[in-house]
């Protein structure tokens, strides 16, 4: 009995033994039906996931937070920084389109600036007994602008020029004379067939002249000097005109013109110390690479505050730059965003530096950066580091030593920085004042060097929305908006814009050799990405003459205001 319980217990149990693999067999089979299913169900939930944590994250702050507080740049550059914006920039990325480094167009158009036959020459048209004097206002380019302009209205005149006073009074409190600038005896003798300067007045028995004083309305023309002038020198004998800049009309006869541009671009001439100092900097930065760009940065506190600008650094700045505001006494109070959009306020470090870039200069571009103390410092300059890595200066080219002769003094200092962006490849400039147009003109006359003027008004929008757009639309937009503000011959059309920046009077085309390159085959591609329409571009609006412009700030604390200008 025991064995047959024994036994039938046995088959029971290897009968459920049995039935149970038979249902894990069966759920198997069950299971491989199942798995592209529940496969499919899991990739949806996974996707849903994934584009939910996309949509979840926080948008990239556009807002400028780098004055008067810690910075935390807004872009990223791949080797360094790792963030989910579209907006990144390439760790190098060379240049896109063309030849940034020059222009194809540039050999057909030289300086031109010898007189004409009916231009007199001084030894003919001088009277005997008039002299003119005149006092310079501002800082070393605007001043730069009044000497030109004395010789011309000298010339008018028919008088001899004494050699001008220089500013010592204003904002720079620069106490150079002309001849520790200038070349006072190089000055005198290359104007020796245009006009009779000398040193000082002569004696008239036994004493020295006593020049009448008086000033002149800004940009007057030579008919305004011929009526209200010369009759007060026929009677005075010596005349010395007071804050002489920007006296003389825009636009004058073609003789005139090139009058001018023979002293701004051959008679004023640097003393040896500061072109030898200007040659060293400029050879150590060739020492360092080929070719390199030169930024007038203009970003000094005194720049912001007139041009009256906000970059977000809150209360500090609003102080700050109000109070220096108060040193031009009728200069209105302004609306920065509307300011600013009408692009009137200068670029940042970092917008430049990515201006630059989007033009397709690469992170291993060496550049020169012309400027004083400026405002926020190191941390301002953070993002264009960024950018750029190799930056340099006249500090850091040269020992304290070297420039211990021309620290003192701001003239000497502007006019070696003059030197390095008149030297340079590619000079930018970040504004649209003295400096900058002087060397905008110099440049175009000797060999139309490329110049590269930001269109703030344009750029402004992609700066604003640059994070809601991939790096490649943002430096395409750029590059197009670019167009006719690279410097190009013909950007501007003749006798528009401000003469020292547009000086087409004293620029003359090879047409005959630009018409054989034309017709060669190879030189189909010479409307490259920067060629414009020569019948009149946007660029024009960047040069009229009834705009407000940043070479007004010079005005300072000699008690002349803004209002004068009228």
């Amino acid at each position: 009995m025991k064995k047959r319980k024994r036994d039938s217990s046995i088959n029971t149990c290897s009968d459920r033994v049995a039935v149970a693999l038979c249902d894990v067999i069966f759920l198997l089979r069950r299971r491989r039906q199942l798995f592209p299913f529940i496969f499919s169900i899991s990739g949806c939930i996974l996707l849903f996931f994934v584009a939910f944590s996309l949509l979840s994250s926080p948008p990239p702050v556009t807002r400028h937070r780098f004055l008067l507080r810690r910075h935390h740049s807004s872009f990223a550059v791949d080797s360094n920084f790792k963030t989910n914006t579209a907006f990144r920039v390439p760790e190098n990325e060379g240049t896109l389109l063309g030849d940034l480094w020059g222009s194809k167009e540039s050999k057909f158009y030289y300086g031109c600036s010898a007189p004409s036959d009916k231009f007199h020459p001084a030894q003919v048209k001088t009277h005997p007994n008039r002299y003119l004097l005149i006092a310079t206002s501002g800082g070393l380019n605007q001043q730069r602008t009044g000497i030109t302009d004395a010789v011309v209205a000298a010339y008018i005149l028919n008088a001899t020029l004494v050699v001008p006073k220089l500013d010592q009074k204003s904002y720079w409190k620069d106490s150079s004379d002309f001849e520790e600038i200038f070349d006072v005896d190089w000055f005198i003798s290359s104007l020796s067939r245009d006009i009779e300067i000398i040193k000082q007045l002569p004696k008239k028995k036994g004493k020295v002249l006593n020049p009448h004083n008086m000033r002149v309305p800004r940009k007057c023309s030579p008919k305004f000097y011929e009526s209200h002038v010369l009759p007060i020198l026929n009677k005075k004998h010596a005349i010395q005109l007071t804050k002489f800049d920007y006296r003389l009309a825009n636009k004058l006869d073609t003789d005139l013109q090139k009058l001018r541009c023979r002293v701004n671009y051959h008679a004023l001439k640097f003393t040896d110390p500061i072109r030898h100092i200007g040659k060293m900097l400029v050879e150590r930065m060739r020492l360092k690479t080929k070719h390199f760009i030169a930024l007038h940065l203009r970003f000094e506190p005194d720049m912001l505050a007139f041009s009256g600008c906000y970059y977000g650094g809150g209360d500090e700045e609003r102080t700050v730059l109000g109070a220096l505001r108060k040193r031009w006494k009728s200069l209105h109070a302004s609306n920065p965003d509307k300011v600013r959009r009408h692009g009137r306020c200068p670029l940042t470090p970092e917008e430049v530096g990515l201006m630059l870039r989007a033009l397709g200069f690469g992170s291993d571009v060496h550049l020169y950066i012309a400027s004083g103390e400026v405002y926020g410092g190191r941390e301002t300059l953070a993002p264009l580091k960024a950018l750029f890595p190799n930056l340099h200066s006249k500090e850091t080219l040269a020992s304290k030593y070297e420039l211990e002769p021309f620290s003192s003094f701001s003239a000497r200092m502007a006019a070696l920085d003059f030197i390095v962006c008149d030297e340079s490849d590619v000079f930018v400039t970040n504004n649209n004042g003295n400096m900058a147009r002087i060397l905008a003109g110099r440049r175009r006359y000797f060999g139309h060097k490329p110049t590269i003027r930001p269109n703030a008004k344009k750029l402004y929008k992609l700066f604003v929305d640059r994070n809601n757009m991939t790096w490649e639309e943002f430096a395409s937009k750029v590059r197009t908006n670019q167009i006719g503000f690279m410097g190009e011959p013909n950007e501007v059309k003749p006798g528009r814009g401000e003469f020292h920046e547009n000086p087409a009077a004293c620029i003359c085309e090879d047409s005959e050799a630009k018409a054989r390159e034309l017709l060669t085959p190879q030189n189909q591609t010479l409307g490259n990405h920067r060629k414009v329409d020569t019948h009149g571009s946007e660029a024009e609006d960047h040069l009229n003459d009834n705009d407000l412009d940043w070479s007004d700030m010079d005005y300072i604390d000699n008690g002349y205001t803004l209002q004068d200008k009228k």
